[in-house]
């Protein structure tokens, strides 16, 4: 299936999304509205999905998908679905609602074995991580100058097998399950260096070796993970549950994550 999806024509519409985003973040003001459960909305979310959504029904009009901020079809029929796509048209609404920059644009291939090519934009910076499962993950920068570089990702050893190292975590979620995580590789004779960063660009520090550990011990939904998910594995990372320790699996009934770790 992957031989068939046009990488390129994916990753460009990954930054028209982008553009459309900021286009809406560079307003002096904008408008945020709330969803059913709270989480914020604003008009980027909704033009980024636009984008995607038609771009991918383009693309590849056999492949269904899944998006933040379209209709969730019924388990009883995607649950037949061997190949879709996962969105996220702005991941990290909370981090753009604060400007810090910290916010992505989230596209997953997912297979019967999960994520297997993966594509998270960052607009402001413009960086661009993105790999697929057994052939490879880059990072991407200076498309938008026309200096245009591109770096393999490899991860780096397990954290556990290290005495120094860098632990990420939200910016918007830090809670004391993860404190308490970081006590304990402390108490263990580690040197914990804590980086913290917001939305799905978490796990993509991961995958480029800038941090050796991701713990998120708090609510997540599969269009949160899926795509840097991808990228991850690609650059040789896992993506595990907290509690089995087996690795995160998609389009399950409810979408929502159990706690995992990246690393």
């Amino acid at each position: 299936m992957i031989e068939q999806i046009p990488v390129d024509a994916v990753i460009a519409l990954s930054r028209a999304a982008g553009r459309e985003i900021l286009a809406v973040y560079g307003q002096e003001e904008f408008v945020v509205d709330q969803k059913a459960d709270a989480s914020p909305l604003t008009e980027a979310d909704q033009r980024s999905h636009r984008v995607i959504a038609a771009g991918l029904t383009e693309l590849t009009p056999d492949v269904p998908m899944i998006s933040e901020e379209g209709r969730l079809p019924d388990y009883a029929e995607r649950s037949a679905w061997s190949w879709f796509w996962m969105i996220d048209p702005l991941d990290g609404t909370k981090e753009f609602i604060k400007r810090n920059g910290e916010f992505t644009v989230n596209i997953a291939l997912v297979g019967p074995e999960g994520p297997v090519f993966g594509v998270v934009y960052q607009p402001v910076g413009d960086h661009l991580y993105w790999g697929i499962v057994g052939q490879g993950a880059w990072k991407q920068t200076g498309e938008q100058t026309g200096e245009t570089k591109s770096v393999p990702m490899t991860g780096g050893p397990s954290f556990r097998d290290k005495d120094d190292l860098v632990v990420v975590a939200s910016r918007s979620h830090l809670g004391d399950d993860v404190a308490t995580f970081v006590a304990d590789l402390e108490a263990s004779g580690k040197k914990v260096t804590f980086l913290s960063a917001g939305s799905s660009l978490k796990l993509c520090l991961v995958a480029e070796g800038t941090a050796d550990v991701y713990p998120r011990f708090g609510p997540t939904m599969e269009w949160d993970t899926a795509a840097a998910h991808a990228v991850a594995k690609a650059a040789g990372r896992k993506v595990v549950s907290r509690e089995t320790g087996a690795e995160l699996v998609y389009n399950k009934e409810n979408l929502l994550n159990p706690h995992f770790l990246v690393e």
